[in-house]
């Protein structure tokens, strides 16, 4: 009888809780009916509820007053050459970060062309991240499953996304060889699926790893990365240890032939120390300028550093972009590239479309505010590569970017950006420290702010 008289008590006290919530926060039936005549079928209403049935909200929001496109002269630019395809991938941060490299190259040896294997860096991107994510499941394995580190990882076990933590790392540990000693292939070009398995096993792999005693992790973990280097091999292809290569100038002209190592190929062409010779300055308002910051698992290997970011007001942002252009030297870029975008045109331009006048409203927000409510982050790399520059004011006008979606996307390949949009959707900027002046580089004696796996920030490129 206690025990009758306890139950329904709770399921009265439950009752009575999911009542007060529905009169005190639910939708009633005349908050409905009040609601529900803001829809009152005028004519313009109906005007737009048509229109809206049978068109895209982009199509019909596209900006009338903004149609013609944007000049396309820069006064300074980066010598480029060719235009780079991911295609149904998640690489862009790997082909803007080779992209940069690759620049370099062409100009200083006088190439026709050039394109570094993107497939090659990719396999050992997957592999060290399959790693990262087993290491991490280990060390965490005396946590419970439902905190917050731990979900985090289970909900994040691998992806083909990141950003330039992952080229420098992975460049310096691995080297870099030619498209054609590592072409893609259809899973490389479409990694969807093949990202759909990985996760599989290492999500199962994780359950078994934390229930194992400690003396036993690392043996298992070396077979669980053993089948993981098995599928890779079996979407990706072999990673050569060895390859030829001949170079040619732009006449036809045979340069030179030899038989590298991906290492070696590197040290000759590129040489440069990628985790030594940059650093990533940030725009976020959400934080305060001035300051360093790191993210807890924002790297591709395990064995390597979170990578570190100073954070800035746009204007010193500007600066540094503006100094690295001026000598020929293109950067890695992010942004947040799904925002006002013509893809038509290749322009990003916060007048491109005006949402606001089509449904009758405002989006008042800022970027702070959009960062917050994570209605903006970090979306896409790409590789920055030219500014305009007003003469007489000395302010900058737009912006150009190298883009990986094929030559016939956008703006010849590549994407101009006004200074508006620069300011509001801009986030990244990875620049030689050869252009950072000395009150910037100070900011890096601070000890960085540990930010947790989960900050918006932390969002992968791709």
């Amino acid at each position: 009888m206690k025990r009758l008289l306890i139950c329904a008590a709770l399921l009265m006290a439950g009752a009575l809780g999911a009542s007060a919530q529905t009169k005190d926060g639910g939708i009633s039936a005349e908050m409905l009916s009040r609601i529900s005549k803001s829809y009152t079928g005028s004519a313009e209403q109906k005007a737009v509820k048509n229109a809206l049935a049978s068109n895209s909200i982009a199509a019909l929001a596209i900006n009338a007053d903004n149609l013609s496109m944007i000049d396309t002269h820069f006064s300074h630019r980066v010598k480029t050459q060719g235009i780079t395809d991911q295609k149904s991938s998640g690489r862009c941060w790997l082909f803007t970060g080779l992209n940069v490299l690759r620049a370099k190259m062409i100009d200083k040896y006088d190439l026709p062309g050039f394109e570094f294997s993107q497939n090659y860096n990719s396999f050992y991107d997957l592999l060290e991240k399959s790693n990262l994510f087993l290491q991490a499941i280990i060390d965490t394995r005396d946590l419970p499953m439902d905190d917050r580190k731990v979900d985090w990882l289970m909900k994040n076990p691998i992806g083909d996304g990141g950003q330039f933590t992952g080229v420098s790392n992975l460049i310096m540990k691995y080297g870099v060889v030619p498209k054609s000693a590592m072409p893609e292939t259809y899973q490389s070009n479409s990694t969807s699926n093949m990202a759909m398995i990985l996760k599989w096993k290492l999500r199962e792999y994780a359950l078994e790893l934390r229930e194992m005693k400690p003396a036993q992790t690392a043996v298992r973990k070396e077979a669980m990365l053993s089948e993981i280097y098995r599928i890779l091999v079996e979407c990706l292809g072999v990673p050569p240890t060895s390859f030829e290569w001949t170079r040619y100038d732009k006449a036809g002209n045979v340069v030179s032939s030899k038989t590298y190592t991906p290492k070696s190929f590197y040290e000759e062409y590129i040489g440069e120390d990628l985790e030594n010779n940059y650093i990533m300055v940030m725009n976020d308002p959400t934080r305060e300028y001035g300051k360093v910051y790191e993210i807890e698992y924002d790297r591709h290997v395990y064995d390597g550093e979170n990578w570190l970011y100073i954070n800035l007001p746009i204007e010193r942002v500007k600066e540094l972009a503006i100094a690295s252009i001026k000598d020929n030297t293109a950067m890695y870029f992010s942004c947040d590239v799904g925002k006002f975008i013509d893809r038509s045109k290749g322009t990003l331009d916060v007048n491109n479309f005006d949402y606001a006048s089509l449904f009758r409203t405002s989006f008042p927000m800022d970027k702070k505010q959009r960062i917050q409510t994570y209605s903006s982050l970090s979306s896409h790399a790409m590789t920055l590569i030219a500014v305009d520059i007003d003469p007489a004011t000395g302010k900058t006008k737009k912006w150009m970017v190298e883009n990986s979606w094929g030559p016939s996307s956008g703006y010849q390949g590549n994407m101009i950006m006004t200074d508006e949009w620069f300011n509001e959707y801009m986030f990244r900027l990875v620049v030689e420290k050869k252009y950072v002046p000395a009150d910037i580089m100070k900011m890096l004696d601070q000890k960085p702010i540990m930010l947790p796996s989960w900050d918006p920030m932390f969002a992968p490129e791709q």
